[in-house]
């Protein structure tokens, strides 16, 4: 059984992130209002940083939990212990974020088993209380508190969906891979790599997601470049700093690597 991955942060400065459109203002406002959040949009779109991103600027804790196959509603509410011969209950995550007025960030919830969702909904309405049987106790939010959420569409599709009594109990924003010039600007800011050498990557990038054709799963992500950026801000040939962070994690597919292989000679 895998173990849940839960994260609590971040501290220290404003991580850095470049709006792409109405987002922080949208979340901004639910963060007043109450109102959870779903963040819709490929892997490695910037989901995850923009959540960090608003914690810090909303002056918030943030509590995140890696959400897959094994994740139950224990997992998110708690569970008694023993401790010393002694029975004590610890509280899980969404407890701790409750309490404590967080943000609690639920990546990839499709992934969830379906009771985590049901804890989920007293959360994500006028309640925004979880009751604990075990314990006896309802544990309200107290202000501060923000459900937010994240799922990829395109990846679920024919898999796991969320059930429209979950997604409609949230606001939505979407995010896509953006254009080349804004893409260029995430990869100069985010690792300091000169505008040409960014420009290229994020061209490349766009050349390299109209292979779906070819059967490419998931489409080449914002961070795969932010790895290919770094490794040649560090020093490695650009062609290198491409196959091993970009290519490589991309596909074992013969035929979508060597294509992929060929886009990046073209490009640097």
């Amino acid at each position: 059984m895998r173990p849940l991955v839960s994260t609590e942060g971040p501290t220290g400065a404003l991580p850095w992130y470049r709006p792409l459109a109405d987002e922080v203002t949208v979340f901004t406002h639910c963060h007043r209002a109450g109102l959870p959040v779903l963040l819709k949009g490929p892997t490695g779109c910037g989901k995850t940083r923009f959540v960090e991103h608003m914690a810090l600027r909303l002056e918030r804790p943030l509590v995140t939990v890696a959400c897959h196959d094994d994740t139950a509603a224990a997992d998110l509410i708690g569970r008694h212990l023993i401790l010393g011969g002694d029975t004590v209950w610890n509280d899980g995550p969404a407890l701790r974020a409750l309490r404590q007025g967080a943000i609690l960030y639920l990546d990839e919830i499709a992934e969830a088993r379906p009771d985590v969702l049901a804890v989920l909904h007293p959360l994500a309405d006028h309640r925004r209380t979880i009751f604990v049987d075990r314990i006896g106790e309802a544990v309200g939010a107290q202000p501060g508190f923000l459900l937010v959420a994240s799922y990829n569409p395109g990846y679920q599709r024919g898999l796991k969906e969320l059930k429209p009594s979950t997604r409609q109990r949230f606001v939505a924003l979407s995010f896509q891979h953006p254009a080349a010039e804004v893409e260029q600007e995430i990869l100069s800011g985010e690792t300091g790599i000169d505008p040409a050498r960014a420009l290229r990557l994020a061209r490349l990038a766009h050349r390299l997601r109209q292979l779906e054709h070819l059967g490419l799963g998931d489409a080449v992500s914002t961070r795969l470049l932010v790895d290919a950026a770094r490794l040649m801000v560090g020093g490695l040939e650009a062609r290198q700093a491409c196959r091993v962070a970009i290519v490589g994690p991309l596909s074992d597919d013969r035929d979508v690597v060597e294509a992929a292989h060929d886009l990046v000679a073209l490009a640097f």
